[in-house]
């Protein structure tokens, strides 16, 4: 039965899938369906009507909708490159998304964190300043805080092989002229090279004087440069120097310990470190000339005599402190308890 002309019908028009809420519409029952759509800027290929879960035709007239009225509007799965369904638009731009929202660890800087080595104490991280002292391996630190560590032994495990002040070189830092309040605020005092590492220095050992690897190079002298005191080339030792570098440090550290353990060992063996390791060695040789080993010496007889004064004469020197010999004088009447030649 076709439906009267004039007649009207009530239709409900989902659009869930656009996120819009729905439409309740009154049109023409002769009308076709895809009437209802023209206010929708949809291309015909990019949806899909379904009415109660079954798929309408947008050509059908609107009175072939089931008595409930209600037509759901659905958008196609948009395809890939390949046209095979395997991708799509909105899947792509989710890899991208989580790709570059994804947190990346923080790469450090090269250049930085060799600006640092040469600008930073090793330890605290403060700027260098006056004091500053290098350890054996040639790591720069503010001393104050280096001793404070140290007093309270909180050194790092990195940093174990500092035991003491003596392994600290107290070291002399040019300033350069202007720069107090830029990062770098140090340089070489002959060619002028700035403390930032881009070029190698040289602290000398014996005098603390820090100078550029050129200067040393350029000027051929055995002084230091600042102070012309001399010194010799185990007294170069390189500031944050190369891998190679700190390994044959580490060597040459190791062996300046093992000599002076050796040379305590030797001083204690020979009983040179006082009188308490020198007074047993001094017992055992006296026991060993005056009797035999185990035996303690006889004790020596204590005569007079040889205490006499060298103006004195032995025997009568000897007679104020021992009894004369009786045996060289006899007795008389008048005077029997003295010997003669006395009275």
């Amino acid at each position: 039965m076709a439906p009267a002309t004039g007649a009207t019908r009530s239709v409900v028009l989902c659009l869930d899938d656009l996120a819009l809420p729905p439409r309740y519409l009154t049109v023409a029952s002769d009308l076709p369906v895809s009437h209802l759509l023209r206010s929708l800027p949809l291309p015909s290929s990019s949806f899909y009507l379904t009415s109660d879960g079954r798929p309408f035709a947008p050509s059908a007239p609107v009175a072939s909708l089931p008595p409930s009225g209600s037509l759901q509007l659905r958008l196609r799965a948009l395809r890939g490159g390949g046209g095979d369904g395997g991708s799509t638009c909105a899947e792509s731009r989710d890899c991208y998304l989580s790709m570059y929202l994804a947190k990346k660890p923080d790469k450090a800087d090269p250049n930085e964190a060799r600006l640092s080595r040469f600008t930073c104490c090793a330890l605290s991280g403060e700027p260098l300043a006056a004091p500053a002292v290098v350890d054996r391996l040639g790591n720069l630190f503010n001393k104050e805080p280096l001793v404070e560590a140290l007093l309270h032994k909180r050194l790092p495990k990195a940093l174990s092989h500092i035991r003491g002040l003596k392994d600290m070189i107290p070291i002399h830092l040019h300033p350069k002229p202007g720069a107090a309040d830029e990062e770098v605020r140090f340089q070489c005092p002959v060619t002028g090279f700035e403390f930032n590492g881009k070029s190698q220095f040289l602290v000398l050992r014996g005098c603390g004087h820090v100078l550029s690897v050129k200067a040393l190079k350029e000027v051929k002298t055995p002084g230091c440069l600042v102070c012309h005191k001399e010194f010799e080339e185990a007294d170069k030792m390189p500031i944050n120097g190369t891998e190679e570098e700190v390994a044959v440090l580490r060597q040459r550290m190791e062996e300046e310990r093992g000599k002076l353990k050796d040379k305590k060992d030797k001083k204690l063996a020979n009983g040179l470190s006082g009188s308490k390791h020198a007074s047993p060695a001094i017992a055992d040789t006296e026991k060993l000339e005056n009797g035999k080993k185990g035996e303690a010496a006889p004790a020596k007889r204590f005569k007079a005599a040889d205490h006499a004064p060298a103006y004195a004469n032995k025997k009568v020197y000897a007679s104020i402190f021992t009894s004369s010999n009786k045996s060289d004088f006899k007795e008389t009447y008048s005077c029997r308890s003295l010997p003669l030649g006395r009275n």
